[in-house]
């Protein structure tokens, strides 16, 4: 089982494929037959409060990028990163700097069941993805895959509300991506406006996996507990 846990006071808890019924991953992907595969269930109840988390504070230092691309892969939409934009700090290995690569969002068909992760068995109606890799000790997101600290992942929950601006220049343009292999580019994106509020900045982390193929370990899951607000329109 995945080890939780958790912090208080922007906090912290440590806690050709598809997505068809029936399709066994592992059969095609042994990596998805490891012992810490995502996404889990966070049972608030049993994640553990960790002071350490909070010596060095989780610190996101992002630019605004300029001419991003926005591909529809057949599965997703993602938004891909071309400026330098890094996290560290946290439940991160000290010292070290995990560089932005794309955003990427997951939806279901109704509301009531679109993010991959659940709160005590809470789903949400999507959770955005901000990929990172570890750019201090491999040269690539590609070399950074598998390997232990090699990838780190900022998960957001969404809700519906009003509408997100920060989301305006990706929703606007998905008419324009709506088939596999489709790309537009944006002049500007800034995925500080994908965060909460600093002083709402309590989180989950636990050591798990990619969610999609090759489902490799080696992740940490950073998952904010206040979700973002987006319209049901932008859904």
């Amino acid at each position: 089982m995945a080890d939780l846990s958790f912090i208080e006071d922007s906090v912290a808890f440590r806690v050709e494929w598809g997505y068809e019924e029936g399709v066994e991953w592992g059969l095609v992907f042994p990596d998805a037959n490891g012992e810490y595969q995502s996404p889990i269930n966070l049972n608030s109840r049993e994640a553990r409060y960790d002071p350490s988390l909070l010596d060095v504070r989780l610190s996101p230092n992002y630019v605004v990028c300029r001419d991003c691309e926005v591909t529809n892969d057949g599965h997703t939409i993602q938004v891909i990163l071309k400026s330098k934009s890094v996290l560290s700090g946290g439940p991160l290995p000290q010292g070290h700097e995990f560089e932005l690569h794309e955003v990427r969002f997951h939806w279901g068909r109704e509301n009531q069941r679109g993010s991959e992760h659940t709160v005590n068995f809470k789903a949400f109606p999507m959770e955005l993805h901000l990929i990172h890799w570890n750019a201090t000790l491999f040269g690539s997101i590609d070399e950074a895959v598998g390997k232990p600290h090699g990838i780190a992942i900022i998960a957001l929950f969404v809700q519906i509300g009003k509408e997100h601006v920060g989301l305006k220049a990706v929703t606007e343009i998905l008419q324009d991506i709506q088939y596999k292999g489709k790309t537009k580019i944006i002049p500007c994106f800034n995925p500080n406006t994908l965060l909460p509020d600093p002083l709402l900045r309590d989180y989950w982390v636990y050591e798990g996996s990619l969610t999609i193929p090759p489902c490799s370990e080696g992740v940490t899951w950073i998952l904010f507990r206040y979700p973002l607000t987006i319209s049901q329109l932008q859904v």
